[in-house]
């Protein structure tokens, strides 16, 4: 058994959905399994892989990950005997997760339960109110999506089932920060995960849809401001979280904010092992489980490659920036030209130059073990501090490079 903690996206389903979103990086895989007539894991391979999992897995925490396309697709009985066999192959003193992602247009009482009675984190995707998630987010016969969605994280909350918010931040509701955020706290929606899209055309042009570097670091920006004075130590954004543990001095937890990546693989339906499930094609493919051990691949020549590309293939004024350790470089299917550099870098810099003094005071306060409510003072301390007695010609203390009076006059009045 090896010592070193990886993860697998499992797609059950492969790329198969019963949404239509039109930011979708994922369900155009079909392409690669041209002659498949059925995307259903088999029984079969799903305890191979299983078994595998576990024996390549050092503990004593083992988290399943199911993913889509679409993971309720592939039925409920499918993931009850996935819990069986989770229980017959891990040891008895290790710790089980089960972390699913989903669109929630299938969720009822009997998925519900089920979550509920085996402990699983759900992952529910929403971005933000209906006139802004039903832009992109529909179903494939073109209708809203959000009611839907809204029944069932109210659902899920009747059966006390924990939930996070996945919000993929596009053109459209990078625009609305305070809306998406205050819709989210309207809902009781307290644990978020804030997505940039960043897509490309055919011809390796960034999409209309994509989020433009400053607009989302501003969109950060506002809602941190909002969190920081008014729901400190209440609500989880997994961003602020990843960038309070750099500032501790911890590992991120997230992939795309370690130095290296290559541990966060994907695998599809008939038991093909990739990289990454953004580089899902042919030549990130690792191999297949059905003819290769899992541990053999996941810790194949390959794919250590693959894991330490991300560093070696940085530009050095990255590597140079004083916050590379927050971010490290970020994603690598973010860089889009020969620079190596993020595409979504300035914004990156210009919300971290903004929190630098709120993280450092945060970090001191947990540190000398002061509670909550104190270290919300603080913070409010230095906010105040920030924004005082400043002029309308005044460069914006967000750092956007913008007049106050052009930025953030309007929301801070």
């Amino acid at each position: 058994m090896n010592s070193v903690p990886f993860n697998i996206m499992v797609f059950p389903i492969g790329p198969l959905c019963n949404m239509d979103c039109k930011y979708c990086y994922y369900k155009d895989k079909t392409k690669y399994y041209s002659n498949v007539k059925e995307y259903k894991m088999s029984e079969k391979l799903l305890e191979n892989f299983i078994e595998q999992y576990v024996e390549a897995h050092p503990g004593p925490v083992i988290s399943f990950n199911w993913q889509g396309g679409e993971p309720t697709l592939r039925g409920l009985d499918f993931f009850k005997k996935a819990v069986c066999l989770e229980k017959k192959y891990v040891p008895e003193d290790w710790e089980i997760e089960n972390n699913f992602q989903t669109n929630g247009l299938l969720i009822d009482e009997k998925w519900a339960n089920f979550f509920k009675k085996e402990n699983f984190l759900i992952g529910l995707s929403i971005d933000g109110p209906g006139h802004l998630n039903d832009i992109y987010r529909k179903t494939n016969s073109e209708e809203n999506t959000t009611k839907k969605v809204l029944e069932s994280y109210q659902l899920l909350n009747k059966f006390d089932v924990e939930t996070n918010i996945l919000c993929v931040v596009n053109s459209s509701n990078v625009k609305k920060p305070l809306e998406v955020y205050n819709f989210y706290k309207k809902h009781n929606m307290n644990f978020l995960q804030f997505i940039p899209l960043v897509e490309t055309d055919k011809n390796g042009k960034v999409t209309k849809r994509s989020v433009d570097p400053m607009e989302y670091g501003k969109f950060l920006l506002e809602i941190f401001d909002n969190w920081l004075l008014n729901d400190y130590g209440e609500i989880y954004i997994q961003f602020f979280e990843q960038c309070a543990n750099a500032w501790y001095g911890r590992e991120p937890s997230l992939c795309m904010f370690s130095k290296q990546c290559g541990k966060a693989l994907a695998m599809e339906h008939n038991g093909d092992l990739y990289a990454c499930d953004h580089f899902v094609s042919p030549e990130y493919k690792i191999g297949n489980i059905n003819d290769t051990h899992l541990k053999d691949l996941v810790f194949s020549s390959k794919q250590n490659k693959f894991g330490k590309n991300k560093y070696d293939r940085l530009s050095q004024k990255c590597i140079e920036c004083k916050y590379y350790f927050v971010c490290h470089g970020g994603c690598p299917k973010n860089r889009l030209n020969e620079s190596n550099i993020n595409y979504l870098c300035e914004g990156y810099k210009t919300f971290l130059n903004y929190t630098e003094p709120f993280f450092k005071s945060i970090v001191k306060g947990i540190k000398k073990r002061k509670h909550p409510r104190i270290i919300k003072t603080d913070i409010k301390n230095i906010h105040d501090n920030i924004w005082k007695d400043v002029n309308r010609n005044d460069p914006c203390p967000c750092g956007s490079g913008s007049k106050y009076k052009i930025c953030c006059l309007d929301r801070k009045e």
